[in-house]
């Protein structure tokens, strides 16, 4: 089945000197397994600066990561999506002609989204379950990473995580995923924000500029740390988090690939990258030619999970996170990009409605 589609979009092209343009684009190919979706709604991420502003993408491809919408047009092979559904996903923008959320139309795969539940969200919230909530999942739950237990089900043990820098995106929906599946959470944040990360369930907040604040989250757990994850990937939050981890020491994922040099002399320690461009199944190539292969345990893990989300925000025990809507579609987001490339977005997901 198929609504009638127009050969071009309008859509976010990365250009060359570091910049991108609202313009026509051809509307991508659909496969076997594909879907493609009538864009409602796209949210910002600090990857879709990033790519543009450190040349990580390449030319000529669409920009953006996170969208909802309504499927207009599936793939021979498809059976768990239909056309008129509406969806949120994650597609890995910026480097690829054919994928990118900032766009009239995004193509992603059909198993790698989730149809959203009727009167459950709106498709501005639904565009932000994208980016941040994929990587709290891949970081906590992949088996290469933290490993933990993946709610509904529960930990049967009596554990401590850390969650560094709780009001940001993935933190925020790293602090929902933890308690929903019986784990104690302390985590760091502004002072501004410590109710708001209480209110997402973490039990203990401390200000990370705090000279003691490791001893105040030794303090507030028993030393009881075994986990930490850290959505700030930096010298002085990789140290706090390897620091508050308890005497029998643990794991901490990093939102880094690469090892980051004088964090801590601890041999207990474990840092786990994580990168969730690697759920999604397909090879990518930087600009500068360094190659990610398919990550099939990658992918195969985030779709299982995906399979769980549906009954997950029914019931209300994923929450959408805060939204700042932000107005003029495709043609907005430049200035979307440049307010969060300054640093002044708190505590909420810009979004757009297309």
């Amino acid at each position: 089945m198929t609504s009638e589609i127009l050969a071009t979009m309008r859509a976010a092209i990365i250009e060359e000197g570091r910049k991108f343009e609202i313009k026509s684009h051809a509307v991508p190919v659909v496969g076997d397994n594909d879907i493609l979706v009538k864009t409602v709604a796209v949210a910002l991420n600090p990857t879709d600066w990033k790519h543009v502003a450190y040349s990580a993408g390449i030319p000529g491809s669409i920009l953006g990561c996170d969208f909802s919408g309504t499927v207009v047009k599936v793939g021979s092979a498809v059976q768990t999506v239909s056309v008129g559904q509406s969806v949120t996903g994650f597609v890995h923008g910026g480097l690829f002609p054919d994928e990118g959320a900032f766009a009239e139309y995004v193509k992603t795969q059909s198993d790698l989204v989730l149809v959203i539940p009727e009167d459950t969200l709106t498709h501005e919230e639904a565009a932000a379950i994208g980016c941040a909530f994929w990587t709290a999942v891949q970081a906590l739950f992949h088996p290469t990473r933290l490993g933990l237990t993946e709610p509904p089900a529960k930990t049967s043990n009596d554990e401590w995580i850390l969650v560094y820098g709780g009001s940001t995106a993935v933190s925020q929906s790293a602090v929902q995923l933890a308690t929903l599946a019986g784990y104690k959470v302390v985590s760091t944040a502004s002072p501004h924000n410590f109710e708001f990360v209480k209110s997402l369930r973490a039990s203990a907040v401390f200000d990370y500029h705090a000279p003691d604040v490791v001893g105040q989250i030794k303090v507030a757990t028993g030393d009881g740390v075994v986990h930490a994850m850290d959505s700030i990937p930096s010298v002085d939050p990789l140290r706090i988090c390897a620091e508050s981890i308890g005497p029998a020491g643990g794991n901490v994922v990093q939102l880094v690939l690469a090892p980051v040099p004088g964090v801590t002399e601890r041999k207990d320690v474990a840092f786990k990258p994580a990168l969730i461009y690697s759920a999604l199944g397909r090879e990518w190539v930087l600009p500068n030619g360094t190659t990610f292969p398919v990550s099939e345990g990658g992918r195969t893990h985030m779709v299982s999970f995906l399979k769980k989300l549906p009954e997950l925000v029914k019931s209300g025990a994923v929450k959408p996170l805060p939204i700042k809507h932000w107005e003029g579609g495709l043609d907005g987001i430049a200035d979307g990009l440049q307010y969060m490339r300054d640093g002044k977005v708190g505590a909420e997901k810009i979004v757009y409605r297309l």
